[in-house]
């Protein structure tokens, strides 16, 4: 990686990952196919079709240079190889040169043809095509959907390349591109996954994605993946007209609670059990007097006499569900984020005590 050749490959590897798949980063600076031709592409709030008309066009168009400019950028970085002088370069070279040229060559004769008739061929204007009216065309359902995402109350949600859009007649996902578009009344939404992931961008505490597939009953018009936080799940069923249909397997945890009351029970599942004597009898937990209690607070995190940690001595009196929701309780639903590191007290002794403390029963 010495070499300039070596060196430039690797700077412009990062930047075309980047450019094509805009991390927050590119996004403050402006780094995007959407501020950079601001001007050309107009405004979303003002026009949605029209603009996702340009920019899908723009975008294809825009990655499509990446590998020109990285045979022109690799000229400059390495004189020696001659690219700037295509007869007098390496064969792998002009075949690579070749490639570059024809990719953007065709992506602008596709575009092209995307243009006629002031975009009739495009995908999207085909996609709002098949919900106009016989004595109308796909600029009146345009414009329908250019007012409905102009309202305050829609639901949209996610991040650039994977935008999910619901208004009150209409189901849209925004990729990178391309736009897909469903009429809620004609759709069938299910639940088909959901993944668990332990950290969030945002927190340290886990975040859960669920994934909807919206499939209309119109066979012309394409199913397509929606994804979103477990959290906005009750948000986005506000919004729509029809149910959301859930697969038997998938479990929504819709709140922070939900979720955190998971990543607890998985933390003490791995802390050191509690033996109880064989002359104790479990009663059952004080909290919900559904099931036995279940866990013992033990000081396991450090030594008995260091820390902020008590030594807990009342008996088992709680279940895993109850503690870790008196846990819950006990925290600032402002800082997500220390949650898991906080202590709480004993809610009978008032001992404190943090996760690390809480030891199921064998």
């Amino acid at each position: 990686m010495d070499s300039p050749e070596g060196t430039f490959t690797l700077a412009y590897l990062v930047f075309a990952v980047c450019f094509v798949f805009t991390p927050n980063e590119f996004h403050a600076a402006g780094l995007t196919v959407q501020n950079l031709l601001s001007g050309w592409l107009g405004s979303e709030d003002a026009a949605f079709v029209p603009f996702h008309l340009r920019r899908t066009a723009a975008t294809l168009l825009c990655h499509s240079l990446l590998p020109l400019g990285y045979y022109v950028g690799m000229g400059l970085a390495a004189s020696e190889k001659r690219l700037h002088s295509p007869s007098q370069a390496p064969e792998a070279w002009r075949l690579f040169l070749l490639l570059a040229v024809t990719l953007p060559s065709v992506t602008c004769i596709l575009i092209y043809y995307w243009s006629r008739d002031r975009w009739a061929c495009h995908p999207l204007a085909r996609a709002l095509a098949l919900y106009a009216l016989p004595q109308s065309g796909w600029q009146a359902v345009a414009t329908s959907v250019n007012t409905e995402f102009r309202r305050i109350d829609k639901f949209a949600t996610g991040a650039l390349g994977a935008r999910v859009i619901v208004t009150d007649t209409w189901v849209m996902k925004v990729t990178t591109y391309r736009v897909h578009v469903a009429q809620q009344q004609d759709v069938h939404l299910t639940v088909t996954e959901s993944r668990q992931h332990e950290l969030s961008p945002d927190s340290s505490l886990p975040v859960q994605l669920l994934t909807i597939r919206v499939a209309s009953a119109n066979p012309a018009v394409q199913a397509f993946d929606i994804r979103l936080n477990s959290t906005e799940y009750g948000e986005l069923c506000e919004k729509l007209r029809a149910p959301i249909r859930s697969a038997a397997h998938v479990i929504i945890h819709q709140s922070l609670g939900d979720l955190f009351l998971e990543t607890f029970a998985s933390l003490v599942e791995v802390n050191p059990a509690y033996s109880v004597p064989s002359s104790q009898e479990l009663e059952a937990c004080i909290g919900c007097m559904q099931t036995r209690a279940s866990v013992k607070l033990v000081k396991t995190c450090q030594e008995a006499a260091v820390g902020e940690c008590q030594q807990c001595y009342c008996r088992p009196m709680w279940c895993l569900t109850c503690m870790g929701r008196w846990f819950a309780s006990r925290q600032d639903p402002l800082r997500p984020d220390t949650w898991l590191a906080s202590r709480v007290p004993c809610p009978t002794c008032h001992a404190h005590f943090c996760i690390l403390d809480v030891c199921t029963i064998r």
